[in-house]
């Protein structure tokens, strides 16, 4: 009986240490915030938390968490959606809805882009708001993912990866924090990379790298570092499995050179000795990336050996810089406000009701004019009106002037706070812009001092490909674009990307995103990180705007016999082989409006299978029926025949009222027989 009892003391002990770990987490999270006041690593933790007591004291640390470190203002929407994901995590946690990772990240972002588009509708400029609403819901999203296997069990590379980003988000909330000028929490990222870089090699640690920089940029850094953090990761990564020493110089020079060429080294350096430090002091069995790997023959060392690295780099720096260029051909920011717009609202809400209003803005307008413009100077300096900033004459006459200077408060602290705005944004595409260059340059760098090598294409797939395109009613161009190559890997690429609107405008904007997804996607970058990329610049470059694209991308391997379809906003592609249609959708925002990761699909394409991509204008997604019955009974073997009568026959059903596209991918029978 008492060996029961103190089993039964430890289970509740153990279980108000998690309950615990789960409160003064959720708490401390909430200090990672967003440039504009948004809290989403804390809200990612909640979602991860799930329904029961884990939830509520998930739940409970958020409270704690914005009455210490939110704003009034900003910590009632961040409690609405905490409390939503909670309430929506117990109501739905065990039905097909929420039984996903991704379905559960997707929820959380959805409720806090409802009630955060709430108050971004009620503000006087709800453009303004919206960048730092979409940023914060890819961290929430992207939160929700990393920290479910922490929180509810996963595999081993999924809980370091959630420890990882676990570890970045609160050294994000704190890295302005600095003893003479070090950080401890840079020096931490540092770490974090260098660990990561040597476990992942050269591609996962430059993805982290990016990862924590892009993080810790969102979260306020004065400092460029996701330019140094993903330059050093690759550095790192590119000694995966040998000396530590090694890997921690190769980090630590690329961390200065990225440093360097911003043109200041010194801010970041000493954290980037002091993680590298770290990273040597680490006992030996706790660091990954040191393998044995088995003895390979030098001929199949030769015949597997991967794509020339320098053709690669040369490609990988064309595209940065295609994207440096993208964004400085972006519409110019628009011209800052007149302060006069302070008076007429102010004078919109408190002068129109009043029985002087005729003459002070009719009769005597001269005169109210000039003292509103005498005025200007010093509410633009001291940032607030006083009544001894206007003429006697204006405030002996005025029988409202309390409220009128309330009004002009209120306007003026709204005219300043969009004024600042304008200018950070514009200071954040110069600041992405100077990055993009300087990765080209040092790619292009690296790749001029690689000896070049003799390429080594996969053998000629017998895959076929047909594509139709046909305008919109009443335009002469097509604002769909269409493309398909093969990369030095053997993977056949089928691009499709609708442009918002249609006729020249679309056509330049859905082209531009195919040349330059095309240009990632040959230089042997992997297809999420190329779409992240993409979508990242492409959200600055329209921030003013609000273009955005539709992204349709099939990759298909033909070793492995597997397409997987990345969609970004896409409508549905259709998977077919002999009389059996399959509907591939998905559930991600388009390129330029920044969102989840793009959703993928892998699904096994045999010898003669089609995969079939068609824009919106094609079908209705919802009415597709028509579609999937052609397929069905589609009896020939040309994709270019298919494409053709799909889109004939969406003309004389749909009578073209948006862009037309269509691309289909064909792998011949005739493959199942060649050894």
């Amino acid at each position: 009986m008492a060996h029961g009892q103190l089993t039964l003391e430890r289970e509740r002990a153990g279980r108000l240490v998690n309950l615990g770990i789960r409160f003064f987490l959720s708490a401390a999270l909430t200090a990672g915030q967003t440039a504009g006041g948004a809290a989403p690593f804390a809200l990612g933790w909640v979602s991860a938390a799930g329904p029961g007591a884990e939830g509520l004291a998930a739940l409970a640390g958020a409270f704690a968490g914005a009455a210490l470190f939110l704003p009034f203002v900003r910590a009632l929407p961040f409690l609405a959606v905490a409390v939503l994901i909670v309430t929506a995590s117990a109501a739905l946690g065990g039905t097909w809805l929420l039984s996903r990772s991704g379905h559960a990240a997707l929820a959380a972002v959805g409720l806090y882009v409802t009630v955060e588009g709430i108050y971004i509708l009620q503000s006087l400029s709800p453009l303004e708001r919206l960048a730092d609403c979409l940023a914060a819901a890819a961290l929430l999203g992207a939160s929700a993912l990393l920290f479910r296997p922490l929180l509810r069990g996963g595999e081993g590379r999924e809980i370091v990866d959630g420890l990882v980003f676990l570890a970045g988000a609160l050294a994000a909330a704190v890295e302005d924090l600095e003893l003479l000028g070090f950080s401890p929490a840079r020096a931490l990222l540092c770490l974090l990379a260098l660990l990561t870089a040597y476990d992942r090699g050269p591609a996962g640690g430059a993805a982290f790298g990016l990862g924590l920089g892009l993080t810790a940029e969102l979260c306020g850094s004065r400092l460029p570092l996701t330019a140094a953090l993903g330059l050093a990761g690759l550095a790192a990564g590119s000694r995966q499995g040998r000396n530590r020493a090694g890997a921690a110089l190769a980090f630590l020079l690329a961390a200065g050179a990225a440093a360097l060429a911003e043109g200041s080294p010194l801010p970041l350096l000493p954290e980037a000795a002091a993680g590298t430090a770290l990273f040597l002091a680490v006992p030996g069995r706790f660091v990954a990336g040191k393998r044995v790997r088995p003895a390979i023959p030098p001929r199949e060392r030769e015949a597997d050996a991967p794509a020339p690295w320098r053709q690669r780099l040369d490609r990988a720096a064309a595209a940065l810089r295609d994207l440096y260029d993208s964004i400085g051909r972006s519409a110019p920011p628009a011209a800052d406000e007149n302060p006069a717009i302070v008076f007429d609202r102010s004078a919109e809400k408190v002068c129109r009701g009043c029985a002087l209003c005729e003459l002070c803005w009719q009769r005597d307008y001269t005169g109210t004019f000039n003292a509103m413009n005498d005025a200007t100077p010093y509410l633009l300096e001291r940032g607030r009106a006083l009544a001894k900033d206007f003429p006697d004459y204006f405030t002996g006459r005025c029988v409202h002037l309390q409220d009128l200077l309330s009004a002009i408060n209120g306007e003026l602290s709204a005219f300043l706070l969009r004024r600042q705005y304008r200018r950070q944004l514009e200071e954040a595409r110069r600041s992405a812009r100077g990055q993009y260059a300087q990765l080209s340059e040092l790619l292009t760098a690296t790749a001029a001092g690689l000896e070049a090598s003799a390429p080594a294409m996969a053998a000629e797939a017998p895959c076929r490909v047909g594509a139709a395109l046909r305008p919109k009613e009443g335009e002469t161009v097509c604002g769909d674009t269409v493309a398909s190559f093969r990369t030095d890997r053997g993977l056949w690429c089928l691009l499709l990307a609708d442009g918002m609107g249609s006729g020249e405008p679309a056509r330049k904007e859905s082209a531009l995103i195919c040349r330059l997804l095309q240009q990632f996607l040959e230089a042997g970058v992997a297809p999420e990180a190329a779409l992240k990329t993409l979508n990242s610049a492409m959200s600055l470059r329209g921030a003013d705007s609000g273009v955005f694209t539709t992204v349709d991308l099939c990759v298909y391997d033909p070793g492995a016999r597997e397409a997987a379809f990345y969609k970004c906003g896409a409508a549905p592609s259709y998977l077919k082989r002999g009389g059996v249609v399959r509907r591939v959708t998905g559930a991600s925002l388009p390129v330029g409006l920044q969102g989840p990761p793009p959703d993928v699909t892998r699904a096994p394409l045999a010898p003669g299978g089609f995969a079939v991509m068609v824009s919106d204008g094609v079908a209705d997604p919802a009415g597709d029926e028509w579609l999937l019955d052609l397929l069905a009974g589609w009896t020939g073997d040309d994709p270019q025949d298919l494409a053709g009568l799909i889109l004939a026959e969406s003309v004389r059903r749909e009578r073209l009222r948006d862009d037309c596209g269509v691309q289909v991918l064909y792998c011949p029978e005739m493959e199942a027989r060649e050894v």
